[in-house]
């Protein structure tokens, strides 16, 4: 946090230590035996892939051929052999926000900002976006994945882009300063657990602009937003639109 002459806050980019050499073989096979184990508890898998360095953080190679694995048993519905024929990775929603390697995931869901996304599909992006490259870059990654994707757009919201076509989910107009660090983690976090709860891409896209606009009205710190505070910015936006 930095004090200005003035006496205002503000947030500064945060400093990253990371690890530069390849993860151990053993490790990434420890990691997608833990994978496929907590595949059959939870209700959804988040991938936070932020090491531009190829294998040299927890997201290898090896572990997103298992997240894909997963990924592809999932839409499949299928039934492995477990204890008493138990029911595994039927409902399992996987969504990966990758900085750097979107364009290798394949059977999962994946959120890439437009640059992001252009980039996932060889373009290199100017300055300024054309909203018709981002929406054919947003097209591709479709097809790549075979899951819905969700392309953010800062405060424009969302690009939700299924077999079906793309729907634009607007974003949420907030007022006053804002803090934008960690918009997109809260996307992400709205996004699956609107999933895991049975929305459909649309309606998940919807609550992961409204956790943001809560989130980003938190200055200098990591916002969060609870049940309630979303069901009131639901109503706030419900009634402003009627």
């Amino acid at each position: 946090m930095m004090r200005e002459v003035d006496g205002q806050i503000h947030e500064l980019n945060r400093v990253d230590i990371k690890n530069r050499l390849p993860l151990p073989e053993p490790l990434q096979a420890q990691i997608a035996s833990l994978l496929r184990a907590l595949a059959s508890t939870v209700d959804g898998i988040i991938v936070a892939d932020q090491v531009t360095e190829p294998n040299c953080g927890v997201i290898t190679s090896r572990v997103r051929a298992t997240l894909s694995e997963l990924g592809e048993l999932r839409a499949a519905n299928a039934w492995l052999a477990g204890a008493g024929g138990a029911k595994r990775h039927r409902d399992l929603v996987i969504a990966v926000d990758s900085r750097e390697h979107i364009g290798l995931f394949k059977n999962v869901i994946v959120k890439p900002n437009a640059r992001e996304a252009l980039r996932a599909v060889g373009k290199r992006p100017g300055e300024t976006l054309d909203r018709a490259d981002v929406e054919n870059a947003g097209s591709a990654l479709v097809q790549r994945t075979g899951r819905p994707v969700f392309l953010t757009i800062g405060a424009e919201g969302i690009l939700v882009f299924t077999q079906e076509g793309v729907q634009h989910v607007q974003g949420v107009p907030v007022t006053g300063p804002i803090d934008i660090v960690g918009a997109g983690d809260s996307v992400m976090a709205g996004i699956v657990a609107a999933l895991c709860a049975g929305a459909t891409p649309e309606e998940a896209a919807w609550v992961g602009n409204l956790v943001a606009s809560i989130t980003v009205q938190q200055i200098g710190t990591t916002g969060t937003a609870s049940r309630q505070q979303v069901v009131e910015r639901f109503r706030e936006i419900a009634h402003a639109r009627s």
